[in-house]
């Protein structure tokens, strides 16, 4: 019987895309030796399954082939399609850049069209994202060592108690460390033979031919590397140049951890987990820094910076080391995840323990290696110590594992997925611990915040909940493109959170992994689309706040998949101009367009951080830094800090950070008018810095102190002037 389609099969697939792959001429014999190769099943361009035997191993090895079958494309003719999709896409973008006139028909019409002719250009098999890798897995027992199993158990319950207090003590925190461990590795598989890295490094270390070489790709990816390092420490001391409240109540907690209150959970302003306290101590014992901004902000970059090699092997491991290096470039020269480290509070990190959590779940479902679920679990706890929003991310890898189930590459290892999910689960309970048995002391601290957002504690809904919902839900989806919200703070206001560049590679990248996965159904495509949504629900919850929705801090772990899918969609367009360009003149002009854009990308970003966001934040900051130099100037000379007030008015700076900009982080150096008389009494020098539109209490100050002097200290940022009222020593 001949199976062959005929040329109306053709046509139906061809007129029939999203169904499944348009029909081709089927390959030469696949030949297989069976005594090593077993194949499950072969449809069109349905994944193979092999099964190969480990060496030294009785379990067998899954390898899946992906989906896409390689790249081996046919050159055709000039990828005008492709380059038209991205060419309308950058206008819409373009035309939803921030204007007076902005409106956003234009930008909808643009990419509508661009849409069109990504699809032209996908179902001519012109412009395709890269393969997902190919799968091997191992069939292996759940095996335990039951002896540490026990102990580890016994004690983690112990550090469990010993937690009450909300303290971290040498002792419950020795038993939870020790317990962490054990139960770890009384799951976690050894390596073959030959395969640890104490054999590797043995064995290097006996030859004595050794020869280093860096390959052309190591060389690119540490000079992206070294630009993304430049981005995000450059200017650090001058970008942003201002604290506001929030870093004062983080100091005054560092403050204490360094005077022995090493609590679990800190209740100051509404209550913070602890690892943003304990890293700046660090930085600070370490480096010497002291209680300062810079601190705050060495730590939360090295956090920042220390994200994207996971990004980078994320991209490799949904897709290729291109992938990953082109997403390791955007995410490091991006304004999104630039801003939110310097400005030195705990955002940064939600992406820097979701990134390498879901680098190690993904690769232990590709491997169903344990020990890869065993370190996803460790990230995971560690992110629930570090910002209130990471709670959402234990729910997403529960969502994770059902969206795999439910498709048909997890046939023959759900019972695997199942058990990596509830060893993922149990070393982040583990990890965990300290603030469970905060949480379920004081549950209301630990909920407050999250509480105030999502229900009436504050205030009552401003509408039907659930259009405020889908309302976010809209907003937060369009962030990208639009809006990132008003929060000067962290965000140069009101305009798309990507540069034009980004926003239209990540819209296309939208695009063309839901085309795949109408077409495919491979569940890491409509997980990654899942993802972005699923990651900013901290913010689209706010439904009692509607007006904090979107924020670029409670969305922050999305930077995660929005950059990874950028990658897919740049290394998509260079993959069409490699394989489809006929002609050198046709190549150097498409080579030359992505270098275009990686240009516009890389100097937008730089004046969004480095000129934008920094403008706008010093207009909207108060000059707490040179309000403290001043009194540190006055106690150096010939007052003392007892001596040294800021006259209290509504709405200006906050006297807590004047104190520790002076030197003196737990003074507060605040006096109200009414108290002006009580400083007739102290002897010596006295200082009173008054904001500059404070005439009531100038005046109060020249009847009660006649011979005092009146300097206008001019400040660097117009409108921030203040004055400087002396009092003499007789």
């Amino acid at each position: 019987m001949n199976d062959e389609p005929s040329v109306l099969d053709f046509f139906k697939s061809l007129l029939t895309f999203w169904r499944g792959p348009i029909l081709r001429i089927p390959p030469a014999e696949f030949e297989t030796d069976s005594d090593h190769i077993e194949i499950d099943e072969f449809q069109g361009e349905e994944d193979l399954d092999l099964f190969i035997p480990d060496e030294g191993a009785t379990d067998k090895a899954r390898i899946d082939i992906p989906q896409e079958g390689g790249r081996d494309r046919a050159r055709t003719s000039f990828p005008w399609r492709t380059l038209l999709a991205l060419g309308f896409a950058i206008a819409a973008q373009f035309s939803l850049e921030p204007r007076p006139e902005r409106t956003w028909m234009p930008g909808l019409i643009l990419y509508f069209i661009a849409a069109v002719f990504l699809i032209l250009a996908y179902v001519r098999e012109e412009f395709k994202p890269a393969p997902i890798p190919p799968t091997i897995r191992s069939i292996t027992l759940l095996d335990v060592r039951l002896f540490p199993l026990i102990i580890g158990v016994l004690f983690s319950l112990a550090a469990f108690v010993l937690f009450n207090g909300n303290r971290f003590t040498w002792l419950n925190t020795l038993l939870w460390i020790s317990g962490i461990a054990l139960v770890g590795f009384a799951f976690w598989v050894p390596a073959s033979k030959g395969q640890s890295w104490f054999s590797k490094a043995l064995q290097i270390r006996r030859n004595q031919n050794i020869n280093f070489k860096i390959s052309p790709q190591t060389i690119i990816l540490i000079f992206v590397g070294l630009i993304a390092i430049l981005f995000r420490f450059y200017r650090l001391g001058q970008v942003p140049p201002e604290m506001v409240s929030d870093h004062a109540e983080k100091l005054l907690d560092i403050w204490d951890v360094l005077h022995g209150e090493t609590s679990i959970f800190f209740p100051r302003n509404t209550g913070r987990e602890a690892f943003q306290m304990y890293l700046t101590a660090g930085v600070i014992g370490i480096l010497g820094t002291g209680y300062s901004f810079l601190s705050l902000k060495i730590g939360t970059v090295l956090c920042g910076v220390l994200t994207l090699p996971f990004v980078y092997l994320l991209g490799k491991e949904v897709a290729n080391r291109r992938v990953g290096l082109i997403a390791l470039f955007f995410a490091g020269i991006a304004y999104w995840p630039n801003v939110i480290s310097r400005i030195a509070l705990r955002f940064t990190l939600y992406p820097f323990f979701f990134a390498p959590a879901l680098y190690f779940f993904l690769r232990g479902l590709r491997t169903a290696n344990r020990n890869y679920f065993i370190l996803a679990g460790i990230f995971v706890g560690l992110g629930l110590h570090g910002y209130s929003p990471f709670r959402i991310v234990p729910i997403v890898f529960i969502i994770m594992v059902g969206i795999y189930i439910l498709h048909r590459q997890s046939v023959g290892y759900r019972k695997q997925t199942i058990i990596g999910l509830f060893l993922t689960g149990l070393i982040a309970l583990l990890v965990f611990l300290p603030l469970l048995n905060y949480s379920l002391a004081n549950p209301e601290n630990f909920s407050y915040r999250t509480m105030t957002r999502l229900g009436t504690i504050e205030r009552e809904f401003p509408g039907s909940p659930l259009f405020i919902f889908l309302d976010n839900l809209w907003d937060a989806m369009v962030m990208f493109a639009w809006d990132n919200g008003e929060v000067w703070v962290l965000s140069v206001t009101n305009r798309p959170a990507l540069d034009v560049v980004s926003s239209a590679l990540f819209y296309l990248g939208f695009g063309l992994l839901t085309i795949r996965y109408i077409r495919r159904r491979n569940w890491l495509d409509i997980f990654l689309l899942l993802l972005i949504p699923l990651l900013m629900l901290p913010s689209i919850l706010s439904i009692a706040f509607p007006a904090e929705n979107p924020s670029l801090n409670r969305t922050a772990a999305a930077i995660i998949p929005v950059f990874v899918i950028i990658g897919i969609t740049l290394d998509g367009i260079i993959s069409v101009i490699e394989s489809k360009c006929p002609s050198q003149i046709n190549r150097g002009f498409a080579w030359a367009v992505v270098f275009l854009l990686v240009i516009w990308a890389g100097y937008q970003n730089y004046d969004l951080v480095f000129n934008q966001y920094q403008q706008t934040y010093e207009r909207s900051s108060w000059n707490s830094s040179e309000i403290g130099k001043t009194i540190k100037d006055f106690t150096d000379s010939i007052g003392s800090q007892d001596n040294a007030y800021v006259v209290a008015f509504p709405h200006w700076v906050d006297t807590r950070l004047v104190g520790i900009n002076a030197g003196y982080p737990t003074r507060d150096f605040a006096i109200w008018p009414e108290a002006f008389e009580d400083t007739l009494n102290t002897p010596g020098a006295k200082l009173f810095l008054v904001k500059i539109d404070d005439s009531e209490s100038l005046d109060a100050l020249q009847n009660l102190y006649p011979n005092g002097v009146i300097q206008r200290h001019d400040s660097r940022v117009p409108e921030k002037d203040f004055y400087q009222f002396y009092v003499l020593p007789e």
